[in-house]
Formats: structure tokens, C-alpha cells, sequence
């Protein structure tokens, strides 16, 4: 596993660097992850089965039962809830017998500098949720670790990686419409040149309370979750490694998530379940 330069590490706050340390720690020793890994698979998928599983929709899931990777692959999704790749991270360790390592980038405020962020993910995701990532524009040096620990993960058989290409959670009020997606996601794309799998999912909420109840009273939102195809990048594989690669890998990321919507549309019309936004042929032109 790579390790950040002292340079970076300056770059993170007192109480990031702590967390980060401990983090590193648990994913570098393996007789920690003799036990993480378990715990993730039993336990977290568990408790996530149990306060979703009632609610859950699922289509296409045989592109990830029917994987057999032979190096990391990354599960590229839209970001509208919290818990996400939560939800997804269940249904890929039921159908996924020979994942090993999950790794979820984070924003690294509340996730490692406050007791809440820090309790979530060290309780509740065993760690999964590494490496940070920061947004100030004065630390942004430190994501070019986050990057290269990404691209080596995933040269290997086993692991997986969440991201969220939008690099944060779409607000807006169509969920169908994704925001501009960051280009590190390309970087990574062109660097490591894993299985890409997309992912498109809603109906989670950000009140976990209110989730779990909705779930047990029968009275929550489906929750669908509609996984893609493997994509194929390979055209861009002779492209230089640079700035315009990495956005032209982005948009189709991007593109890729948004026909995955249209799909999950469908879906829910078939499976007769609520729609959460007018079809674009619905809505009047203006004027």
C-alpha cells in the first residue's frame, strides 16, 4: 500500500492526520483486516440488509455475480444519499464471493475530523472509507496521494473501489440529472484501467432513523439499485496521459450514469413503483 510523502501529510489538520494514521494502520496490518474484513462482510452487510432489505429493488445484478475479475474493480455511481454505496456495498458482497478489500474515498472533513464522521466510519464501515479527500484548494496536493493509492489498489484481484464521480451529493430536484463530474475519476480511469462498473440507485434517505423505521413499518420509498455492464474505455487507452484525457474519460463516465437513469426509469415503471421525477417528454417547453 502506497504511503503519502511528509509533504502531504503536512497538508492534513492535527485531527485528520490522527485518523488518517489509524486508518492506514488498519488497512496495512493484516491481522487487523483478518477481522475487518469478516466484520465487513457479516456484520456490516448485515446490519444494512436488515434496515433496507424490505424496500430494495435490485436489476442487473448478474454483472457483478457473474465477474471474475482479474485485477480491482471500481463501481462508479450517482450520489443523491449518505449511505449510498452502503446499500450497494450489501448487494455486492452477496453476489461477490471473492471480493476482499473495499475502499471508499471520502471528503475528509466530518469523516476524519469529527467524533460523528469518525464513529461512522470506523464503526460502522470498519475503515472502508479511504483514503481521504480534501477540497481546499491549498491542500489539493494531498489528492494526488489519494490518486496514486487508488490506481494501485486497483491493480490488484480482490479489491474494489466506490466513487462517486460527481465528487459530491446532487441536491437538485431531478435525480436523473447528474452534476459535472470531477476529472480525477478519468485520471484513475487512464492510470489503473480496472472493471468499471456503474451503478445507478435512489430512493435512500439522509435520516437514518427515518430509514431504518420506513423499512421495518413498510411505510419507506423503494429503494432501487441498477447496475451496468462492465464500461468499455479502451478507446481511450492510446490517448496521452493528461488533463483532456482525463475529462473525455469523466464525461463518458458521466454519460454512461445518465443512460443507467433512463434505465432505472424503466424499471421502475415496470416494477410499478413511484416515479421520483416527470419524464423530460412530459414537461412542457417553455413558453
Amino acid at each position: 500500500m502506497k504511503r503519502p510523502s511528509r509533504e502531504q501529510l503536512a497538508l492534513l489538520g492535527a485531527t485528520e492526520r490522527i485518523c488518517f494514521e489509524i486508518a492506514d494502520t488498519v488497512h496495512r496490518t493484516q491481522r487487523i483486516q483478518s477481522v475487518v474484513q469478516p466484520f465487513q462482510r457479516v456484520v456490516g452487510r448485515g446490519w444494512v440488509s436488515a434496515t433496507t432489505g424490505r424496500l430494495r429493488r435490485v436489476h442487473g445484478v448478474e454483472h457483478v455475480r457473474d465477474l471474475d475479475p482479474d485485477r480491482g474493480v471500481l463501481f462508479v455511481s450517482n450520489h443523491r444519499s449518505f449511505f449510498d454505496f452502503y446499500a450497494v456495498m450489501a448487494v455486492i458482497y452477496e453476489n461477490a464471493p471473492w471480493v476482499e478489500r473495499i475502499f471508499f474515498p471520502v471528503r475528509s472533513t466530518f469523516f476524519y475530523d469529527g467524533p460523528l464522521g469518525v464513529f461512522v466510519n470506523a464503526l460502522m464501515s470498519g475503515w472502508a472509507m479511504f483514503p481521504p479527500v480534501v477540497r481546499s484548494e491549498r491542500r489539493r496536493a494531498w489528492n494526488r496521494y489519494t490518486t496514486d493509492f487508488l490506481v494501485d489498489a486497483l491493480g490488484r484481484r480482490g479489491n474494489i473501489v466506490g466513487f462517486h464521480p460527481e465528487g459530491a451529493r446532487s441536491k437538485g430536484p431531478d435525480p436523473y440529472t447528474l452534476m459535472p463530474v470531477q476529472p480525477g475519476i478519468g485520471a484513475i480511469l487512464r492510470r489503473a484501467r480496472p472493471i468499471v462498473i456503474p451503478v445507478f440507485t435512489l430512493g435512500l434517505l439522509n435520516d437514518f432513523l427515518g430509514q431504518i423505521r420506513g423499512n421495518y413499518d413498510g411505510t419507506g420509498a423503494p429503494i432501487t439499485m441498477v447496475f451496468g455492464p462492465a464500461m468499455d474505455l479502451s478507446r481511450f487507452d492510446a490517448l496521452p496521459d493528461e488533463a483532456e484525457t482525463w475529462r473525455q474519460i469523466a464525461e463518458q463516465v458521466r454519460d454512461e450514469l445518465t443512460a443507467l437513469g433512463q434505465v432505472e426509469r424503466a424499471f421502475r415503471d415496470r416494477e410499478g413503483l413511484p416515479r421520483l421525477a416527470p419524464d423530460p417528454a412530459e414537461v412542457p417547453a417553455p413558453g
